[in-house]
């Protein structure tokens, strides 16, 4: 599987440098869209830190950058991202391709716009 660049700061993160939780990418040259993506260490996984985390960068993209739509480029085959995905409100909007050099990576692009997130917050 394909290693994705960070084109962002970490929202956290342990003494050994390693990521935590999710963070806005943005969106680097040829990308399918605004991204918050994420990678945890596996010391990290299952303590509910991705969630956590994955909120607050998605209030953080919308509310502070002023994104008004966000994605997550989640290979196929990771559950556990797609169920963290989901878990957030965003859907499967179906296959996509990235730029070189991950151009042959499998990738799926799921996301949602502000305003479903915003509701989904109870803060419109």
């Amino acid at each position: 599987m394909a290693r994705l660049p960070d084109h962002g700061r970490g929202l956290g993160g342990d003494r050994g440098g390693h990521v935590l939780g999710p963070r806005p990418r943005g969106r680097p040259l040829g990308w399918p869209g605004d991204e918050v993506g994420w990678g945890l260490h596996p010391d990290a996984q299952g303590r509910g830190v991705a969630l956590e985390a994955a909120r607050a960068a998605l209030d953080h993209a919308f509310d502070g950058l002023g994104w008004t739509s966000v994605i997550h480029c989640i290979d196929p085959d990771n559950r556990p991202s797609q169920a963290l995905a989901e878990r957030l409100g965003s859907t499967n909007l179906g296959p996509t391709r990235l730029p070189p050099p991950f151009q042959d990576a499998p990738v799926d692009r799921w996301g949602q716009s502000r305003d479903a997130w915003r509701a989904r917050r109870g803060n419109p």
